[in-house]
């Protein structure tokens, strides 16, 4: 059972680019990206984190790599890891080449800090040769000098035309393998420059509000943030960025995706805040099932209201529901219906069952 949206989101068309397997931009899915925060050295726990982070629902995963022993460690991270890795690069022309012969299926650079052309022509012939697509990443904590002395201060035209000079240096040499992205940690100057950079080029556009914060703060801000460009249509790929576990991250992400009907994987929980009229204990049992239902990645709806006010009506709507009763009478709906009373001990139990034959059946179907 779905739910029809409220509003249609009519997403703008931009140009599709391949970073490995996963296809950005066009009319493919919004994917939802993560950064390691492990040493990439440490080849083992590297691996491990960015395996969590696929498994949580990322589809890119992007490395940093600060130094030759980095870079030359993704030969073997991309034997044991089946998603594409973007390789984070700064300044080091021989950091960006290392990075595509060694297995990176993207590029993280700003051509304009690599160096003269002719290091640059390295980098986009290392990128060439191995179908490895860049990022263009102009961030307002790092913009140019020169550009900070026009602007006097990080602004939307600011990052607009660092953006435009760096895609002009790849275009020049006949690249256009390409996305490009516009941070800053302030929401407002974010959403414009996106809005405005959308309005000039046709490249797929990476998202985000970058050094956003913990994971309350750097959630909302974020939220507001992408949430609100992803409403004009505008952006291809996401990241969450918070000082958090990356892990984190990606449940923001596709939380983000879903809430909009941009994206359907997993659970989606509808419940109530609980008050004084609750038949069970709503908070607590959300929390159990949100862990218990996290192996779950057909969409499929769930209800959990602690009483019989908004109850019914939300269950009428979701794929499995639960609505408190009294005396730890609670009903269970199935597609919409009234199925049968649980009792509030046996419920989670019930809920966790019904949900996954339900899983069983959409996949079998």
């Amino acid at each position: 059972m779905s739910i029809r949206p409220f509003r249609d989101i009519n997403r703008r068309k931009t140009k599709e680019i391949n970073v490995g397997k996963v296809k950005v931009g066009g009319d493919n899915p919004i994917s939802v990206q993560s950064m390691t925060n492990t040493l990439t050295t440490d080849i083992k726990a590297t691996i491990k984190q960015i395996n969590e982070i696929q498994s949580e629902g990322a589809d890119i995963v992007r490395v940093s790599c600060p130094d030759e022993a980095s870079s030359k460690a993704l030969k073997e991270i991309v034997k044991h890891v089946d998603i594409p890795i973007v390789a984070d690069i700064h300044f080091h022309f021989k950091r960006a080449i290392e990075a595509a012969e060694n297995g990176a299926s993207c590029l993280r650079i700003n051509p304009g800090n690599i160096g003269n052309i002719d290091k640059i022509k390295e980098v986009v012939k290392a990128a060439r040769n191995n179908n490895c697509s860049i990022r263009v990443g102009v961030n307002a904590g790092s913009l140019e000098k020169d550009i900070l002395e026009k602007f006097r201060e990080p602004c939307p035209e600011a990052l607009v035309e660092s953006a435009l000079r760096n895609i002009k240096i790849l275009e020049d040499e006949n690249f256009d393998n390409l996305k490009i992205s516009v941070k800053s940690s302030d929401v407002f100057l974010s959403i414009e420059a996106y809005r405005q950079l959308s309005k000039t080029i046709d490249y797929p556009l990476h998202l985000g509000i970058t050094e956003a914060g913990g994971f309350v703060s750097g959630s909302i801000k974020s939220s507001i943030g992408l949430g609100t460009l992803l409403l004009d249509g505008i952006g291809d790929t996401i990241r969450i960025s918070l000082s958090d576990d990356p892990v984190k991250e990606v449940q923001i992400g596709n939380e983000i995706l879903k809430s909009l009907n941009l994206r359907e994987r997993g659970v989606k929980i509808i419940s109530c805040p609980s008050c004084a009229r609750q038949g069970f204990e709503v908070i607590e049992t959300v929390k159990v099932l949100e862990k218990r239902l996290s192996h779950i990645k057909t969409p499929i709806t769930l209800s959990v209201i602690g009483c019989v006010v908004n109850g019914p009506g939300e269950a009428a709507m979701t794929d499995v529901g639960i609505t408190g009763g009294k005396k730890g009478n609670n009903m269970l709906y199935l597609s919409g219906v009234q199925s049968e009373k649980v009792l509030t001990n046996d419920m989670i139990e019930k809920v966790v069952s019904e949900v996954e034959k339900k899983a069983s059946e959409l996949e079998n179907s």
